[in-house]
């Protein structure tokens, strides 16, 4: 499906959006979503390949860059009215076992690197008295599962970032909000289901029931369009109210 920027009236005509970790799952659905509403989308990834695959789909712009290097978040462009922190990665390990290094680059994708994207942006925004933040968390920034202590904290923290920049914010028309889903049906995820239906001996579709989505009432995995549907929503003239929030996107895990 090709979506071209600007091809027809949208809530986002002539804005300009800027999507990390947008070459696949999330992020690929999230550039998707706002080029079908108009913005012309800069599509942030490690990988090349993906980053150039998402924008022309879109009929954005590629960027390759690795978040945990701040010179590269340096050559992004400054002048964006949209800004989807996206990007992250995953280490499933024991706290007194996890690599101290691997923690900090975790840390530094998913804390720093939106703090300092944030950063280059509000200029811009703050000078046109519209903006919009949307950092894609996770219902493990409201809740904590063992063995993954870099990225709940992590979580924890954009959270807390976005909560700031809200009450900052608020007086120059910029909004700033979280979208925090639980398992999406994302490659790495459906990699997790392949690996635990092995080590556990069983079928898949019971791994996922039983093991993912053991505290969620809704026993399914989230779609990434349904994230980029939330993300968009935020974006959009409905949601000029909403900021300093979390919507989750849980299936009911953080009711129980």
């Amino acid at each position: 499906m090709t979506n071209a920027p600007n091809s027809g009236p949208g809530p986002l005509a002539d804005r300009t959006a800027l999507v990390t970790g947008a070459g696949r799952g999330i992020g690929r659905a999230c550039a998707l979503a706002l080029a079908a509403a108009g913005a012309h989308v800069h599509v942030v990834d490690l990988d090349a390949a993906g980053a150039r695959s998402t924008a022309e789909a879109v009929g954005g712009t590629p960027h390759t860059a690795d978040l945990a290097d701040p010179a590269a978040l340096e050559a992004l462009p400054e002048r964006i009215d949209v800004l989807v922190n996206n990007a992250g990665l995953q280490h499933v390990a024991p706290l007194h076992a996890f690599p101290p290094e691997r923690f900090a680059r975790i840390q530094q994708v998913m804390v720093t690197a939106p703090f300092l994207l944030m950063r280059r942006a509000l200029p811009h925004m703050y000078a046109q008295q519209w903006g919009r933040v949307v950092n894609i968390s996770s219902v493990h920034g409201l809740r904590a599962s063992a063995f993954k202590s870099a990225y709940v904290a992590a979580k924890h923290g954009l959270e807390g970032l976005s909560k700031v920049l809200a009450v900052e914010a608020a007086p120059h028309g910029v909004t700033s909000n979280c979208v925090s889903p639980g398992y999406v049906r994302t490659p790495l995820v459906e990699g997790q289901l392949q690996d635990q239906a092995a080590a556990h001996g069983l079928p898949a579709e019971e791994v996922l029931t039983e093991v993912l989505l053991a505290r969620s009432p809704v026993k399914r995995l989230i779609e990434p369009e349904e994230v980029a549907a939330a993300v968009l929503w935020l974006c959009g003239p409905g949601a000029r109210h909403v900021t300093g929030t979390s919507l989750a996107l849980d299936g009911g895990w953080t009711a129980t």
